[in-house]
């Protein structure tokens, strides 16, 4: 009964990983008429000299740092504004949620649109400001680039992380609320003395699924800059897929993918040994 599941896992996830971790120490082409060889580590030190893979390290840790804070307080401030059953909650959680639903690649498009120099974003800025900002061409600034894209990100992903919260919320029992009312506490000490406290698992669980998230970057930077403006949107996954499918080489890919992977591994368990259960 279980064999077509094992075999979906061998087949889409060990299989790859074992390659990734051979291929990452040869000199093997996608499309090449003579055979990979062993080449020991000599991936690892090109990448070490590599001024575009550093590059795009710090790029994707400049989205993560950013993203993962205001990304999990955004997603916590609409889940505390939806949490209950008053009228409408039901109407504004579908809507903050619609975004998460529709496909990355075409929020991606809609946005490069919206970013462009005569675009919805420029014309909306020029409209508050009664035409004394003029609108830059976001995506083609190295400045402002990332910002841009992370704007989107948080606005596409927030939802799905509002609804995380959103059950945790909906798991901390009521009359710990009600004592704290009789006990005459305001807003701000209910909510960091009881909410706050009460979602210890659930926000363990989104600390590492925005990280991870965060540090996959791909499919905006792939859709709307390639990677530009001068390296300036570039990140680690996509470097991996550039090298490996567009440069054929897929030696120096894994090897990539390979420091990537050893990358989130660490931090995903330094966080889970931060946020560990101490008692």
């Amino acid at each position: 009964m279980a064999a077509p599941a094992v075999l979906l896992l061998v087949v889409f996830f060990l299989v790859p990983v074992v390659l990734c971790f051979v291929l990452a120490f040869t000199n093997a082409r996608l499309v090449s008429p003579e055979p990979s060889t062993l080449i020991g580590l000599a991936n690892f030190e090109r990448l070490l000299h590599d001024p575009l893979f550093w590059q795009s390290l710090r790029n994707t840790f400049y989205f993560a740092v950013v993203v993962v804070p205001v990304q999990s307080a955004l997603a916590l401030v609409l889940a505390l504004l939806v949490n209950g059953s008053s009228r409408g909650t039901n109407v504004f959680r579908t809507l903050y949620f619609i975004p998460v639903v529709t496909s990355i690649v075409v929020v991606s498009i809609l946005w490069k649109f919206m970013y462009q120099q005569n675009g919805l974003v420029n014309h909306l800025l020029q409209a508050v400001s009664f035409n004394t900002i003029q609108g830059a061409d976001w995506l083609a600034n190295p400045s402002t680039a990332m910002p841009a894209i992370i704007a989107m990100s948080v606005w596409q992903a927030v939802g799905f992380h509002m609804v995380i919260w959103l059950s945790g919320l909906q798991t901390i029992p009521g009359e710990l609320y009600e004592a704290a009312e009789l006990d005459g506490t305001t807003p701000w000490q209910r909510f960091w003395h009881v909410t706050w406290p009460g979602l210890r698992n659930t926000r363990t669980f989104i600390l590492v699924t925005i990280t991870i998230a965060a540090l996959s970057l791909f499919a905006q930077i792939n859709v709307m800059t390639s990677g530009g403006p001068l390296g300036s949107t570039s990140t680690v996954v996509y470097q991996a897929v550039r090298v490996g499918f567009q440069q054929q080489e897929t030696g120096y890919a894994s090897a990539i993918s390979l420091v990537f992977f050893a990358l989130v591994l660490t931090i995903s368990l330094v966080q889970r040994f931060l946020t560990r259960d101490k008692d």
